[in-house]
């Protein structure tokens, strides 16, 4: 047995490379990396093509290593070439992503040192890091100090943890749910409804709130609905709002909404995975007042915050809500007890096991401060309106509502022919392109095109860059 054990130990240790063979990926890695930031202002922002599906990537995978170099060159031909590059200046399809550089730092260090976060006993340090950030979080919403929340992979884990969270609030049990009524519009997000079906609260009366013209919640008809269900003998209980509709980056009427929760007992949530973010600067603050009134948020710092994809956060007023809904008991965690009852990011998550996210947000906000994401946010906002504007002026383009954060829907409309038809030629053409993304909706049942300014690259040169593709191509279908 014990030669058996020497044999597998030295196969093992291959897990654990020395400094040099450490020393040598890293080196590999960093110039890999050096040379696509070097080249992102040449290369395309999309690349309308899938790649080989029985490339290298369909290779099995062999007891024998590969070579850091032979990994990198199946990453650059099959990974990072098709697509689209999410961390383009010129990514302005659906909600652009972030990736700065300090958060992959973080994600680093977290991933090297791996320390676990999810219970003070077992990293005291890396659990308060993940709470203090997440309260700066939460008090940048405007809550007390009573609130709590936890980090997330995203919007849509974090949306479930908030309904999870107001459904034992309210007492909601499934005898009840064909008289319980939630709230929410036609251009609620779709992970919004994902959450409520896997909460279990799919049989809920859900009812889409009409909008108005601008896809705003229309606060009076919400307070109609109310009355009227609440006359039926339903049971009202949560209104869900958006800060930041994926359509149209629409904020709906917080502080409206907010009174109408109140006067009903009501939970408000607001999604504000896209939109929260603004908070941070002084225009986005003004136009998402009524937010601190609500009894949970989320926020997605892999939009406002431009952090990698996969980081998610949810706010909820009365952090111990949020903790009766997920606190967790077990014998083998026994010596995990925190002392003077401080809670774990265990107590307020669904997840257990982890990853320590908090590094990725903390280190950013660390080595850069706070001023440079002011700064890029209310340029982002600053952008969309110049864009809104000169577009609005260039013939036959038609724009939609002013932008209350940094989205704006647009179409052309041809002098002759089908106008949805000639829509989607343009976006795809513009697309075929590949110098800028753009993507499009259905909105009142016409095919619209959208534009979303994000990206922390993108500047004033990429949005002229956007309207010099759109007329181009624009003029060339016209004359086709």
């Amino acid at each position: 047995m014990k030669d058996r054990l020497h044999e597998l130990e030295q196969i093992a240790r291959r897990l654990d490379p020395d400094e040099g063979q450490r020393a040598e990926w890293r080196r590999a890695v960093d110039a890999h990396l050096q040379s696509f930031l070097s080249q992102l202002d040449r290369a395309p922002a999309y690349v309308p093509d899938f790649g080989p599906r029985d490339g290298l990537l369909a290779r099995p995978f062999k007891d024998e290593p590969t070579s850091i170099d032979d990994a990198l060159t199946i990453l650059t031909r099959e990974v990072e070439r098709h697509g689209i590059n999410p961390a383009s200046a010129r990514a302005f399809g659906y909600i652009p992503g972030g990736g700065i550089y300090a958060a992959a730092l973080g994600d680093y260090l977290a991933d090297v040192v791996n320390r676990y976060a999810g219970v003070l006993f077992a990293s005291p340090g890396a659990a308060r890091l993940e709470r203090n950030t997440v309260g700066w979080l939460a008090s940048l919403v405007g809550y007390p100090d009573t609130a709590g929340g936890d980090l997330t992979s995203g919007g849509s884990i974090a949306n479930l943890s908030a309904i999870v969270t107001a459904r034992e609030a309210h007492g909601v049990r499934c005898a009840d749910l064909p008289r319980r009524v939630v709230y929410l519009t036609a251009h609620t997000h779709h992970s919004v409804h994902k959450a409520l079906r896997i909460a279990g609260l799919e049989e809920c009366v859900q009812r889409n709130v009409a909008m108005d013209s601008h896809g705003r919640m229309d606060a009076a008809d919400l307070a109609r609905c109310i009355a009227a269900h609440k006359h039926a003998g339903l049971l009202p209980w949560m209104v869900i709002a958006t800060a930041g509709t994926t359509d149209l980056g629409a904020i709906d009427p917080l502080p409206r909404i907010a009174d109408i929760c109140r006067d009903h007992d009501l939970w408000l949530h607001v999604d504000a995975a896209y939109g929260g973010a603004f908070l941070l600067c002084e225009p986005g603050r003004r136009a998402l007042a009524g937010i601190e009134r609500s009894d949970s948020t989320i926020i997605d710092p892999h939009k406002g915050l431009f952090l990698p994809f996969g980081s998610g956060a949810v706010m909820v007023r009365e952090r111990d809500k949020l903790a009766a809904a997920n606190r967790y008991r077990a014998n083998y965690m026994q010596d995990a007890t925190a002392a003077d009852g401080e809670l774990s990011p265990a107590d307020l998550s669904p997840e257990f096991t982890r990853p320590f996210r908090g590094l990725r947000l903390w280190l950013p906000l660390q080595l850069y401060g706070l001023a440079p994401f002011r700064a890029a946010l209310e340029e982002k906002l600053l952008l969309a309106r110049y864009f809104h504007e000169r577009l609005g002026a260039i013939a036959g383009f038609e724009v939609g509502p002013q932008p209350e954060l940094s989205v704006v829907s647009y179409r052309y409309v041809p002098s002759h022919g089908d106008a949805d038809a000639f829509n989607r030629k343009l976006v795809e053409a513009v697309q075929r392109d590949g110098r800028v993304f753009i993507s499009s909706t259905t909105l009142n049942g016409r095919f619209v095109l959208r534009l979303a300014v994000l990206q922390f690259r993108t500047h004033l040169e990429h949005v002229e860059l956007a309207l010099e593709l759109l007329e181009h191509y624009a003029r060339k279908l016209e004359q086709s």
